[in-house]
């Protein structure tokens, strides 16, 4: 089992910034990729970044250029740097851990971290 753990949202005017944490634990050694999601209020979980054991990454193209995914595989945990936010930046944020099994991929969730941006 893996356990995912977010820390770090909160409330932040436009224009400001926010660092979320993901801090993942248990079956960690075989964890590749991590990642964040959100959820808005009335609308479906949407993928936000994503990093691999190797640090590649990838992003959502609404936060392109303002959001930066980091990784520190000695604390296995992931970093989410927000800058720029915006009031539709407002989410639920969760951070997923994925492990391998034989030829399957696990997911493990967090239980979510509330990011709100005022405008």
């Amino acid at each position: 089992q893996v356990q995912v753990v977010e820390s770090g949202g909160g409330l932040v005017q436009a224009g400001g910034s926010l660092r979320l944490s993901c801090a993942a634990s248990g079956m960690i050694f075989s964890i590749n990729t991590m990642g964040w999601y959100r959820q808005a209020p009335g609308k479906q979980r949407e993928f936000v970044a994503r990093i691999t054991s190797g640090g590649s990454t990838d992003y959502a193209d609404s936060v392109k250029g303002r959001f930066t995914i980091s990784r520190d595989n000695a604390k296995n945990t992931v970093y989410l740097q927000m800058n720029s936010l915006k009031p539709e930046d407002t989410a639920v944020y969760y951070c997923d851990a994925q492990r391998a099994y034989g030829t399957s991929v696990l997911t493990y969730w967090g239980q979510g971290t509330q990011v709100t941006v005022s405008s």
